[in-house]
């Protein structure tokens, strides 16, 4: 068998998933699975594929029938909808599902759509191993102990208003950030902002009424510097390789608590040396964040999605500019911050040639420490509706990100926040 027959046959044997209506997913024999990226309909190769992850989930697609091609090498609608993997932290995807979308389909929920197949009898997605994550491994999570440590640590720091929200965080949204606080480990979350300076796209605690239910509840309240300082506190103490983050998925934009973060870290700081301060923010809001890095930040992640102003504004939708985030970057950097970029990663857009070109620069203009890549939670119809369309051709996922390690050796590439130590200034 030559090169060319033998490459043919592997491919074939990638075979494309359907959900039919009775919700069980099936496989079409002899129909080849496609793949999506950007708005293109792609053939998916062997080395595009990794054995689906134990954690991961299938969702199927409603209004979106599920396509690929037949032996005759034609585009064919299968007998139901789309199948997607939704994968664990530490993936990153190459590819979504491909599909034809039917008419008046509704918005799809807010995650991360990847293309999964069946190949050598079982599951695979189109996806690289980016980052190891026993720490954020699902399966430690939600455990049968979870509502009898969330009593007990609303017993150590009672009316407090924060362990409450995070307590319904945890039980309710199952957030692994919040769980932390209660399990006594690792990063813990503590929001502290229902307001925010941006209207993200893809924001995930606060979306228009007509668009898809977040898939988290913003905080309603405004905590007191008192709360914040005891629960921070309190998880430095107590946790193994402690991080306290201020900005998560359910608030707004913490800096915008600037007062209130800044006091509480000095509070913090008088009671422990103990662990890692961090704050995830926008950084469009530089007066906050240089009252945040003055009281002692550890550590900032920085949501971005691109280093091109168009793009940036297009996402963000905010009241601040790409400047002003680079103005809080220098500023943080320059005080010993430790600075990671949450990247919200969707392919066949980061990697095109002018999003690749906007980064290199910003990476050689910006010191930074480490690109954490996010795979952005979205539906992929409402993103390419709302971006600016390609204007160079795609790398593919893999060289953008050889290229961004390429640009800078020291530079870190992964999916999480790594515990930094005891590095604050005392």
């Amino acid at each position: 068998m030559n090169d060319m027959s033998d490459k043919r046959k592997k491919k074939s044997e990638i075979t494309a998933l359907f959900a039919a209506s009775d919700g069980e997913i099936y496989d079409a024999p002899g129909v080849e699975a496609l793949a999506r990226i950007d708005d293109r309909i792609i053939e998916l190769e062997p080395e595009d594929l990794i054995p689906l992850p134990e954690t991961a989930d299938l969702m199927f697609l409603p209004d979106r029938k599920a396509i690929g091609r037949n032996a005759d090498g034609e585009i064919v609608e299968l007998d139901g909808v789309a199948v997607s993997a939704i994968l664990p932290a530490g993936y990153t995807r190459l590819f979504m599902p491909a599909f034809k979308k039917e008419k008046n389909a509704g918005m799809l929920p807010l995650y991360g759509y990847t293309a999964v197949v069946l190949y050598k009898d079982e599951l695979y997605a189109a996806a690289v191993y980016t980052d190891e994550n026993h720490k954020w491994d699902p399966a430690g999570y939600n455990t049968g102990s979870l509502k009898k440590l969330v009593k007990q640590v609303k017993k150590d720091l009672p009316d407090n208003r924060l362990v409450d929200h995070l307590a319904n965080c945890s039980l309710e949204w199952h957030c692994l950030t919040a769980q932390n606080i209660f399990y006594h480990r690792w990063e813990a979350g503590i929001p502290t902002s229902p307001a925010c300076n941006a209207n993200c796209l893809g924001c995930i605690s606060l979306q228009p009424a007509e668009c898809c239910p977040s898939p988290q509840e913003r905080i309603s309240f405004r905590p007191t510097v008192e709360e914040v300082a005891s629960l921070g506190t309190y998880h430095l103490q107590t946790a193994p390789e402690a991080i306290i983050s201020f900005g998560q998925g359910c608030e707004g934009e913490p800096s915008l608590a600037a007062d209130t973060i800044a006091e509480a870290i000095k509070q913090i700081r008088k009671k422990t040396s103990n662990g890692q301060i961090n704050i995830n923010s926008n950084a469009g809001y530089t007066e906050g964040i240089k009252k945040i890095v003055d009281a002692g930040l550890d550590s900032m992640r920085v949501s971005i999605i691109s280093a091109n102003d168009e793009s940036y504004s297009a996402y963000y939708r905010c009241s601040y500019t790409l400047d002003n985030v680079k103005a809080s970057i220098k500023y943080a950097l320059e005080h010993g911050v430790y600075i990671s970029l949450n990247m919200l990663y969707f392919p066949g857009f980061n990697d095109r040639e002018e999003e690749a070109a906007a980064w290199v620069d910003f990476l050689r203009e910006y010191p930074i420490q480490m690109i954490q890549v996010r795979n952005l939670n979205i539906d992929p119809d409402v993103f390419a509706s709302v971006m600016p369309k390609a204007k160079g051709e795609l790398l593919g996922t893999k060289a953008f990100i050889k290229m961004l390690a390429d640009s800078r050796p020291d530079l870190v590439i992964g999916n999480f926040s790594h515990y930094q130590g005891n590095n604050h200034k005392v």
